[in-house]
């Protein structure tokens, strides 16, 4: 045993050495400062580098997107509504819509229905696509058109006075909806002041509504009471159609703010104004002067 841990003379002169040698190396590597090579960067290279870097990932994601190939929009449901951007609510009102047998026929109907934002719109209608049959009878109506005369005001009936049964003959209003619109007009207590607030009855679209006007007119407009929208209080302007409390406080800050309106189409500018109700609100506002002359 002690002849493997016993070092000799020479063995412990060896080991020494070495102790030194690595304690001078090591002072020379902590004392000692080496001239180093500047490393020169390229930035035109390095840059040019990047852009392909970009380019490439750019190019991955977009393969990774999803994309939207052309269809019917009667037979949306909740995944392809939310992957188009679309909000609970405006799938909602589609889907009830869908609900009542009824069928989109163009793509402005279908703003209508669901009542989705102008952008959102504009980026998916370009994928709607609907029957050969939907398309050739809209033509075929257009052709029908031209060459058949349209009532004047003086030969359509009146709205306010029209009958369930009346308005049963025009194309697309059945029982349920006939009985809708008669209901809504004595909700009015005197009828309809325009026909526009015919988009006020559940179910009618743009194109059932253009049916009905090509038949009816209000000939006898319910007289209205319009307020001033530079004076009117929150109390009186709860009072039209459409406007709550949180947004009648909204149109009288803008108003404060702006030292009045000088066009009733200012309130688009108001925050989450429903801005498809326009022309039924301005049935009931008027605008004579601004508040500061």
């Amino acid at each position: 045993m002690k002849s493997h841990v016993t070092f000799s003379r020479n063995q412990r002169h060896g080991i020494f050495l070495l102790l030194l040698l690595i304690i001078v190396l090591q002072g020379v590597y902590f004392f000692i400062d080496f001239p180093s090579e500047d490393v020169v960067v390229d930035h035109t290279r390095l840059l040019q580098f990047e852009k392909t870097m970009d380019s490439l990932r750019l190019e991955k994601l977009q393969k990774l997107k999803p994309k939207i190939k052309p269809f019917n929009p009667n037979y949306m449901d909740d995944f392809k509504g939310a992957v188009l951007g679309m909000s609970t609510i405006e799938i909602d009102r589609l889907l009830d819509f869908r609900s009542q047998n009824q069928w989109i026929n163009s793509s402005e109907e279908f703003q209508n229905v669901t009542q989705i934002s102008d952008s959102l719109f504009e980026a998916i209608s370009p994928y709607f696509k609907f029957p050969d049959w939907v398309k050739a009878s809209r033509a075929k109506k257009e052709i029908s058109n031209n060459f058949k005369g349209l009532k004047t005001d003086a030969e359509k009936n009146d709205l306010n006075t029209a009958t369930a049964i009346e308005l049963q003959h025009v194309s697309g209003v059945g029982k349920v909806l006939s009985s809708r619109i008669v209901k809504y007009r004595n909700s009015l207590l005197g009828g309809f002041t325009d026909v526009v607030q015919l988009e006020d009855v559940y179910g009618l679209n743009l194109q059932v509504i253009q049916n009905i006007t090509e038949q009816f007119v209000v000939k006898t407009p319910k007289v209205i009471h319009k307020i001033e929208l530079n004076t009117a209080t929150v109390n009186q302007l709860v009072t039209i159609p459409h406007i709550d409390y949180d947004l009648a406080h909204r149109i009288i800050e803008y108003r404060q703010l702006r030292s009045g309106y000088n066009g009733i189409n200012e309130l688009l500018k108001v925050k989450e104004f429903p801005v498809n109700k326009i022309k039924i609100i301005q049935l009931y506002l008027h605008l004579e002067k601004n508040i500061d002359e």
